[in-house]
């Protein structure tokens, strides 16, 4: 395959959604242990050796800006915070051009710890917005839902990517029922005297296996309820694939104006709009957060493929996307990976 054939394929499936958004995962690691997301004892890490490295990442990355028509990178974990190299692969992966001829957009998802002293190296190197995990404002239920003792780290690296200049901050809320409701319109009026983007999550089948209580689940339209009983809403315009159905929130006597969205994920999934493709920390491609099936590009990679043939693969992949996740379908299995081997 010619390199000009190469440049012209796009990551379309079989229903007519092309990807422009790249999740990267760079570790299943992290410093937590999310209720929602992980055993207490944590899981059996990916090994080392599986583990693409720095070279290895950017490579593929690099396959997915210059030769798939991807225009958004994102990277996530685990916690990407721990992946030594972290500054460098933002660095490489911002030389890349898009088949606009612009960077790539560049983003991170984290749980904010260590942020304070590493956001300087990553602006640095080219990050331009962060999303920065956030469950309560209350120290002992921050601690029993992360299973650990850390909201004053989280609320320092929140307050250092602020001042970096990243913007938007945006900060990340998986809304739990009997666990962190409570939190909903704190945590809106904590974000809006910060100029934060505050995102609420609903809680998905995405942790240990069998773990997902439905009862926890707070659909966001209950979401947007408790918050209308606080602030004036009105829809933002122009959604387009964004996860997130966003709401403009008007100034009132105590708070200023700002911008509150909700990802509905289970309740009112927004599948039929993705324009996602993920790769994990071990090389796989995953066409859905619940997808049951991966493509393996990391051992073609190891074993000399070029880039047109790593191209192709991930084409193949991608023309397979369901239509949907299926949460809701009688026949639905929870993947075996949990979100912090997936990537977010």
């Amino acid at each position: 395959m010619s390199t000009v054939i190469a440049q012209q394929l796009r990551l379309r499936d079989g229903h007519r959604r092309v990807a422009r958004d790249l999740r990267v995962s760079l570790t299943d690691r992290c410093n937590l242990r999310c209720a929602y997301c992980m055993p207490a004892e944590g899981l059996a890490w990916i090994p080392g050796p599986d583990v693409l490295t720095d070279d290895e990442v950017v490579r593929l990355v690099g396959v997915a800006v210059t030769r798939l028509g991807v225009r958004k990178i994102r990277f996530t974990g685990g916690e990407p915070l721990l992946r030594r190299g972290l500054a460098g692969i933002v660095a490489a992966v911002g030389r890349f051009r898009t088949d606009e001829g612009e960077r790539p957009e560049l983003s991170l998802t984290t749980n904010g710890i260590g942020l304070d002293r590493q956001v300087a190296a990553l602006v640095h190197a080219g990050l331009e917005r962060v999303n920065v995990s956030l469950d309560s404002l209350d120290r002992e239920r921050y601690a029993a839902l992360a299973r650990r003792d850390r909201l004053p780290d989280v609320l320092r690296g929140l307050e250092a990517a602020g001042a970096a200049g990243l913007r938007p901050v945006k900060v990340n809320t998986v809304a739990m029922r009997g666990a962190n409701d409570v939190d909903i319109v704190p945590l809106a009026e904590f974000c809006l005297a910060r100029g934060y983007e505050l995102r609420f999550i609903e809680h998905m089948p995405l942790g240990p296996q069998h773990a997902w209580d439905r009862s926890q689940l707070m659909a966001g339209a209950e979401i947007l309820a408790r918050l209308s009983e606080r602030f004036e809403l009105t829809p933002a315009p122009g959604r387009g694939s964004s996860p997130s159905e966003d709401w403009i929130v008007s100034a009132g006597r105590d708070h200023p104006a700002g911008r509150i969205g909700v990802i509905a994920s289970v309740t009112a999934p927004f599948c039929a709009a993705c324009d996602r493709t993920r790769l994990t920390a071990d090389g796989q491609v995953r066409t859905c957060l619940f997808s049951h099936t991966e493509t393996d590009l990391r051992s073609p990679l190891r074993a000399g493929a070029d880039d047109a043939e790593l191209a192709a693969l991930w084409v193949d992949a991608h023309t397979a996307k369901p239509a949907g996740h299926g949460i809701d379908d009688a026949d639905f299995h929870q993947p075996s990976r949990t979100m912090s081997s997936i990537g977010g």
